[in-house]
């Protein structure tokens, strides 16, 4: 029976630890996913993702065929920088719901960028697209974003892909 006095503190110490430990999860659960804004700028300084939030990636996407009839080779079958953008853009969007997230829950996005015949990069074609989806009445939610410049990307008749990570 000298034992009992210890047991009864060990049993009071592992009750009291997992009622701390349960109300560690539920404050993390509750704990919102931060966007660090830039005023002055369409994308964020940065995001939190607080433990306990689902997550989801989305492979780099290219753009869907837009004229299976056009001419390999030419800017016909998948479109111009802009086309190809905002048919990556519905691709997120479709691959995200299948994963039951919408494109408000995006946080982050890698775009690849490639020049065209010419050798020249559509900045603002891409910007522009990425205003439509993002950073607007329809979706205030900016992301944080890498738009980098490449030399090629696979298929040469591909201007642009984009990867997405999402949570909520």
């Amino acid at each position: 029976m000298k034992y009992l006095p210890i047991s009864f503190l060990l049993i009071f110490s592992l009750i009291t630890s997992c009622a701390q430990n349960n109300d560690a999860s539920i404050e993390e659960e509750e704990k919102e996913i931060l966007r660090y804004d830039r005023a002055d700028a369409s994308i964020l300084k940065g995001v939190y993702i607080p433990k306990g939030k689902e997550i989801f990636y989305t492979s780099g996407l290219v753009a869907p065929v837009k004229d299976p009839d056009a001419e390999v080779g030419t800017y016909g079958r998948f479109g111009d920088t802009y086309e190809q953008s905002i048919g990556i853009l519905e691709r997120i969007k479709e691959t995200l719901d299948e994963g039951g997230f919408a494109i408000e829950d995006v946080f982050f996005l890698r775009v690849y960028l490639a020049p065209d015949k010419d050798g020249k990069i559509d900045w603002d074609a891409w910007f522009k697209a990425y205003g439509e989806y993002f950073n607007n009445d329809e979706n205030p939610n900016k992301v944080a974003r890498s738009t980098i410049a490449v030399y090629a990307l696979a298929n040469p008749e591909l201007l642009i892909e984009v990867e997405a990570v999402a949570a909520k």
